[in-house]
């Protein structure tokens, strides 16, 4: 596979080379990736690959957490049911914490139905 083009580098002010990569697929692998290095620039690509890199050595590594569900199990995991009944009488300091933490009212809104639930478990 070919990079295309000569385009000036704006960082660098000068002309790129052309390259040619290698790899062991299928031919639709081949097709789709001729297509992402027909119609993207290099640094779009690479940014790409980083991202999916590093994404992938986190979840290998375990420690990947994103979306909603693994947030609120985040915050609800290990929570006890005293820990609950504190959270919901002092709610509206639970929602600033969470507003600072970066969430959304809806995955707040799951929180809080989480830990509703958990306080009303019998032990």
């Amino acid at each position: 596979m070919k990079a295309e083009g000569i385009e000036k580098n704006k960082n660098y002010n000068i002309h790129n080379k052309r390259y040619s990569l290698e790899f062991e697929g299928s031919k639709s692998q081949y097709d789709e990736i001729k297509h992402y290095f027909d119609n993207m620039s290099a640094d779009l690509i690479i940014f790409g690959l980083r991202f999916s890199y590093n994404r992938n050595r986190a979840t290998i590594g375990g420690y990947l957490n994103s979306g909603r569900k693994s947030i609120v199990k985040k915050e609800t995991y290990l929570m006890t049911k005293k820990q609950a009944n504190l959270r919901i009488k002092n709610w509206k300091t639970m929602i600033k914490r969470y507003r600072e933490k970066g969430y959304s009212y809806p995955t707040i809104s799951r929180i809080k139905k989480q830990i509703i639930i958990i306080s009303n478990k019998k032990n």
